[in-house]
């Protein structure tokens, strides 16, 4: 092999490189695709969206089945209305849930949907009637802090025996 087929070998292991970063830098930012297809809009308002972010997945039994495309402030209410893109293949019941969950215990935020049992589907730009905010980590610090500074109504009581 000649000194031409050698730089040719390198500068494709060079090219299949690059596109292997771009690949994991898309995976990582969860640019990736929900599946491609046809999607249709569904909305949600909670009283805290904590850090949940655009692009974020939205899953129903751990599996990812949209994506949440915007969010917004309403100026009437002063709740974050989230927007997701669902897939077409998935039809949920007019009384699902919608949670916004911490993957783990310090992860990402996504949007949970827990179907219902109604027997009539959510449509195209619906709105999930009941929502469960997200469960900010500040805030249960704080609030074990207070009650630990506060101690129970009771601490100067005797214990009965």
């Amino acid at each position: 092999m000649g000194k031409k087929g050698i730089e040719t070998l390198v500068g494709v292991f060079v090219l299949m490189g690059m596109l292997g970063l771009v690949f994991l830098a898309t995976k990582a930012a969860n640019l990736g695709s929900i599946g491609g297809g046809d999607t249709y809009t569904l909305k949600a308002s909670f009283d805290n969206i904590g850090g949940l972010k655009v692009r974020a997945p939205v899953r129903t039994a751990g599996v990812t089945v949209g994506r949440v495309t915007h969010i917004d402030l309403d100026s009437k209410t002063y709740q974050g209305v989230v927007e997701m893109q669902i897939q077409r293949s998935y039809q949920y019941p007019k009384d699902t849930a919608a949670k916004i969950l911490t993957a783990g215990l310090l992860g990402d935020q996504y949007v949970g949907l827990e179907p219902g049992g109604d027997d009539k589907n959510l449509e195209a730009d619906d709105t999930v009637a009941q929502t469960q905010s997200a469960v900010v980590l500040e805030n249960l610090i704080g609030q074990f802090l207070t009650e630990k500074a506060v101690g129970p109504a009771d601490a100067g009581a005797a214990v009965p025996k």
